[in-house]
């Protein structure tokens, strides 16, 4: 064979290769990619790890429906008022209308606000438990967020059982203004009644908790953990760092930083929380 026939040969297969190679469509969502090694893994094997990194341990966001899976003992969640929403006191529009947006999110999320309550078990103890969910509009705290953490204190201090919020929120809900804020002072005080009664009260703080929600009852729990590098502050760091007129350590404002400087009590690994939150309610059990 002549080196131009050998030559078309090689061409006329690599054409047939290309032909039927660029009819295969591989879906999306299969794969994902650790925004922190680069490591890429296979979503479900992702999911299996509780959406943990098994090369880095970066702990990948994840929804409050996965959380319930994740801490509570089987078949043992009751939501309580899941059907409370939002509505628009204000008539507040930006780029879109907020009653849009609300309506847009709950169509995305499932989820009628940023938290879900309910009572659940965990090693067999009762507990009362909110877990926020970021996906909603940044996880932000707004009247419906307030009212649902309130009333689910309430219970918990009524039937005097500990209650735990699992925090991620990018803060107070401009869109509810001053309604928004006061969501803070309420919280804080359904907790201090909860406290006077002598009952424990657990704050999970996963990142990014920020704001608003920083300021009040995420740093309000009788014991205060956290997951690991998890981003935990009240201002962003470039308006602190240009109001101060200094530069921060690189590590500021995570989890650890915080741990060192005494402002949260553990940093648990979410593979290992549920394991911990048995531990800690069979000892104050006692």
């Amino acid at each position: 064979m002549s080196l131009s026939d050998w030559l078309l040969e090689k061409r006329t297969l690599k054409n047939k290769v290309n032909s039927h190679t660029t009819n295969i469509k591989i879906p999306e969502g299969l794969w994902i990619k650790c925004n922190q090694c680069g490591l890429l893994m296979y979503y479900k094997a992702l999911n299996r790890n509780l959406k943990i990194c098994p090369q880095c341990s970066h702990h990948f966001p994840t929804s409050s429906h996965e959380r319930i899976e994740q801490i509570l003992d089987p078949t043992t969640w009751k939501p309580i008022n899941d059907k409370l929403a939002s509505n628009d006191p204000l008539g507040f529009e930006d780029q879109k209308l907020y009653s849009k947006r609300l309506q847009d999110m709950k169509s995305k999320t499932g989820l009628q606000d940023a938290v879900q309550t309910g009572l659940g078990k965990i090693g067999n103890i009762p507990v009362a438990i909110g877990i926020m969910d970021f996906r909603f509009m940044g996880g932000s705290m707004g009247s419906v967020v307030g009212e649902k953490l309130t009333r689910l204190i309430e219970i918990a201090t009524y039937q005097k059982i500990p209650a735990i919020i699992i925090c991620a929120s990018g803060g107070a809900r401009m869109q509810e203004g001053l309604l928004s804020l006061m969501q803070m002072a309420k919280v804080s005080s359904a907790l201090q009644k909860h406290n006077d009664n002598g009952l424990l009260y657990i704050s999970i703080l996963t990142s990014p908790t920020t704001g608003g929600v920083t300021a009040s009852f995420a740093m309000l729990g009788d014991l205060i953990i956290a997951e690991p590098h998890a981003l935990i502050a009240f201002a962003g760091r470039r308006v602190i760092e240009q109001t101060i007129k200094e530069d921060l350590p690189d590590n500021f404002q995570t989890s650890e930083y915080l741990f060192k400087h005494g402002f949260i009590d553990l940093i648990i690994p979410r593979i290992e929380l549920k394991a911990k939150l048995k531990q800690i309610l069979s000892l104050h059990k006692k």
